[in-house]
């Protein structure tokens, strides 16, 4: 670009000469235009504002403004340490994951503690320099507004291009939302998991890590190649022999067997219940498992050898499979190994939970392709028990009444208050005769269908607004079948036989109980005070149950011991009272000449005895039966009055 000297210039020259100043370098009075060449300003220099003097001999000494305040939180981010930002990164990346929610408003604390010691002794910033002007023309005078916003803008750009990045500061005087605790979203299902696992193997496996109870050696020993095999009765499946035969095949250690079986718990209590986490939610799901897992018999069933905790989580997993089958192509095939899994630990109860999921397969459009899955799952599973039926007993209607007959006739028959009789102990109520323990413990059971008919009421209520109802109404019909054989057509008890109705009643009653506490924070502490009571009102049931089964299993321990020290050791019989247990002790067959599990007559034990060690075991100062009352009687110290007549020596008549 080009500028022009003109008479101006030697006008203002000659002026400033007169009044004392020098005349400005390089002008000449000339009326010629002098051509000079100016280097050409940057587009991003910022003009300077009018009335600012120019840099020469004559013009007076220029002053730096210094650039206007912006409050106390502009301070404090200019005066904070530079290395804060990378600490906080690296702890937020590294420390914060490894820590609990519970130690963080520490953390906070200290972290601010440091920030406000940076604060008071280091060094603060440096104030930004005034941004360079360029040189130019320009006039005496006062800026004005417009100018000096501009001047704000350009160093508010400029600060925003070198300082950090930071969030906006609140303005004064907001108020701030309290701090709550975060917890990772959806681990409450795993939570709960673990600390099922850990009572399981602090409070139950310790008791019962040496001997195994009566119906557990039935299972058990269909599969331990070191013993031989007790009588199978018709009600009984063998799909838990098929669970614990992978264990058997490496050891025969007890507590081996319990520790395994406390996991396999645990893992089949997440994965049931993970299934319903996207019908209910993590919450609702969480607060579900809590609730079944902290019943004293789902805790004792956990590490045992026994069916009944199986068809509960089954029955869990096989209803929320049937609920998610519509929107997930996957799910029919889960849902059909779920129920081949159920029949093949109990193919009655399989047939019970079959029952409402088959009619609601017919009655509902949108699962009416799972009916194939459903059949196929039922089929599968009883295969085992069907070739079996026809094998042993002649053919399925022969099981079933063979099977009735065991459990003392399946008729008609109020049952509900031998339920509730035995729901604190002992482990089989056969007969009911016993009192009733601790019967204010009892009070969550007199409660639980009043908490389902209002899980109803809110479902159906909800119905109306076009909320989806079949996540309350199919487990509960679901829970329902599943117990009608054990409160209607059975005449004893034990706890075991409801745990597959619990396990599903837990599911509407959580979501109730989550539904009603979530919008109340009051009622949301109580409600949690009670769930709280509930489960502590579980351990001292439990403590008494797992002594009592102890002390049971111990005397088969015992008794074994003493038989063996009586010369009865295999291959050797046992018959009688408590055969079977002591017998897969001693590790002797068992036998029994009357009763339910009759498979055997006294000609045949007396054939046998000719040929192996036998004796006849009787309790509470039994006589012996008439085949062995020639038998030598030999009292079993340590087993609380059990006795041993033990037939002469193979041989000796001969």
């Amino acid at each position: 670009m080009t500028a022009h000297v003109t008479d101006e210039d030697t006008a203002a020259d000659t002026a400033a000469t007169a009044a004392g100043g020098a005349t400005r370098p390089g002008s000449t009075a000339t009326t010629a235009a002098i051509p000079v060449t100016v280097a050409p300003v940057p587009v991003t220099a910022v003009a300077p504002p009018a009335g600012t003097p120019m840099a020469g001999p004559g013009a007076p000494p220029t002053r730096v403004r210094p650039g206007r305040r912006r409050g106390w939180a502009a301070t404090l981010r200019r005066w904070r340490p530079t290395p804060w930002p990378t600490l906080r990164a690296t702890a937020e990346q590294t420390v914060r994951p490894l820590l609990l929610t519970a130690f963080r408003p520490t953390l906070l604390t200290i972290a601010t503690a440091g920030a406000a010691a940076g604060l008071a002794v280091g060094p603060s910033a440096p104030a930004p320099a005034a941004p360079a002007r360029a040189a130019g023309a320009g006039s005496t005078g006062t800026k004005t507004g417009a100018e000096t916003e501009t001047e704000t803008e350009a160093a508010t750009e400029a600060e925003t291009r070198t300082a950090p990045h930071r969030p906006a500061p609140l303005p004064p005087g907001t108020a701030t939302a309290p701090w709550r605790p975060r917890f990772p979203q959806g681990r409450g299902l795993e939570a709960v998991s673990l600390l099922y696992l850990l009572v399981q193997l602090t409070l139950v496996v310790p008791h019962l890590a040496h001997v195994l109870g009566w119906d557990e050696t039935v299972y058990v020993s269909q599969v331990d190649p070191r013993t031989p095999a007790a009588f199978f009765s018709a009600p009984r499946s063998r799909g838990i022999s098929v669970l614990v035969s992978p264990v058997l095949a490496v050891t025969d250690s007890v507590l081996a067997l319990r520790i395994a079986l406390a996991l396999l718990s645990t893992a089949a209590l997440y994965a049931a219940y993970r299934v319903w986490r996207p019908l209910l939610g993590p919450a609702t799901t969480a607060l579900a498992a809590l609730v079944f897992s902290g019943l004293w018999i789902a805790q004792i069933s956990g590490p045992e050898a026994m069916p009944n905790l199986w068809v509960a989580l089954g029955a869990v997993a096989a209803t929320g499979l049937f609920l998610r089958a519509p929107r997930e192509p996957n799910a029919h095939w889960w849902l059909a190994a779920c129920l081949a899994g159920v029949a093949l630990m109990r193919v009655p109860d399989a047939a019970w939970l079959g029952l409402p999921l088959l009619a609601t397969a017919v009655c509902v459009r949108s699962h009416r392709r799972t009916l194939p899955y459903l059949l196929g799952g039922l089929a599968v599973g009883a295969t085992q028990w069907t070739v079996e039926a026809y094998s042993r007993f002649g053919g399925v209607p022969q099981r079933l009444h063979v099977s009735g007959a065991t459990e003392g006739g399946m008729h008609p028959h109020l049952n509900l208050f031998n339920a509730w009789r035995s729901l604190n102990g002992p482990e089989l109520c056969r007969p009911c005769s016993g009192p009733v323990h601790h019967p204010e413990l009892t009070l969550w059971w007199l409660a639980l269908p009043l908490l389902a008919l209002a899980a109803l009421a809110v479902a159906l209520r909800e119905r109306r607004t076009g909320a989806p109802a079949d996540r309350t109404l199919v487990p509960l019909a679901v829970a329902v079948c599943l117990s009608v054989p054990y409160l209607f057509l059975l005449s004893y008890s034990a706890p075991r036989f409801l745990l597959p109705a619990y396990a599903l009643l837990a599911l509407p009653v959580g979501g109730l109980l989550t539904r009603v506490a979530r919008p109340r924070p009051a009622l949301a502490v109580t409600v949690g005070c009670l769930v709280a009571l509930q489960l502590v009102a579980q351990y001292p049931v439990l403590h008494r149950m797992t002594a009592q089964v102890a002390s049971l299993d111990q005397r088969y321990r015992v008794a074994a011991d003493d038989l063996s020290a009586l010369g009865l050791r295999a291959p050797c019989l046992l018959v009688g009272s408590h055969a079977q247990p002591v017998g897969y002790d001693a590790g002797c067959a068992s036998a029994a000449t009357k009763g339910n599990n009759r498979n055997t007559t006294p000609g045949s034990v007396l054939r046998r005895a000719e040929r192996i060690p036998t004796a006849v075991l009787t309790a509470d100062a039994q006589r012996p039966p008439h085949y062995a009352r020639d038998w030598t009687r030999h009292p079993l110290p340590g087993t609380d009055g059990w006795t041993a007549w033990l037939a002469p020596a193979p041989g000796a008549s001969r």
